[in-house]
């Protein structure tokens, strides 16, 4: 398991949105990756999961997260073999362990552990719960925004991973982000 959920080399700048559930993650990846004409690396667990949903009425469960890590691992190698400068994630590996312990007691299995504290990645857009809350299928904690948000933005902090929080609206968000990756990928290039 272990080399499935290892991160392949890439030379590109690789940016991560990250972030409790209806936070416009998925939203601004893709703004990201049309504005830079690069890839975007979609989130596994939520088409698991609805499929899950679908077929089984059920939650995710302890039992899905390794499979879930995986699958995202996947679609991460793959996209970055398209990437030119850039790759943006609209998720990783250290938000399934954030989910995981906050839904199971503080439990990450350790098979997740390692890798999402070890694969790298430049830089982490932590986005903010000030966007209004879309129910789904899946989604289940609206009372409890600002609770999650600060599981998000502890877990940065005590991995001590570069990260800006990003408010206000999806055009808002868009030019902090476009400004932030600029100066990255020039530094990249220094």
């Amino acid at each position: 398991m272990e080399e499935k959920l290892r991160q392949r080399p890439c030379n590109c700048l690789k940016i991560v949105l990250f972030g409790p559930e209806s936070t416009g993650k998925t939203t601004l990846s893709e703004d990201l990756g049309r504005y830079f004409g690069e890839p975007v690396v979609p989130e596994f667990m939520r088409d698991y999961l609805q499929k899950v949903w679908d077929n089984e009425k059920r939650i995710c469960e302890p039992r899905d997260i390794l499979p879930i890590a995986k699958g995202q691992m996947q679609l991460e190698n793959q996209f970055s073999e398209e990437a030119e400068k850039l790759l943006i994630s609209d998720t990783n590996l250290l938000e399934l362990k954030v989910y995981s312990e906050a839904y199971y007691q503080g439990y990450c299995d350790p098979q997740l552990l390692k890798p999402a504290l070890n694969n790298h990645y430049d830089f982490y857009f932590l986005t903010y719960i000030d966007v209004p809350w879309t129910p789904d299928d899946l989604r289940d904690k609206p009372h409890d925004r600002e609770g999650m948000f600060q599981r998000f933005e502890n877990e940065l902090k005590r991995q001590n991973f570069p990260y800006m929080i990003l408010k206000g609206n999806r055009e808002e968000r868009l030019q902090k982000a476009v400004v932030k990756i600029n100066q990255l990928l020039k530094s990249k290039i220094s």
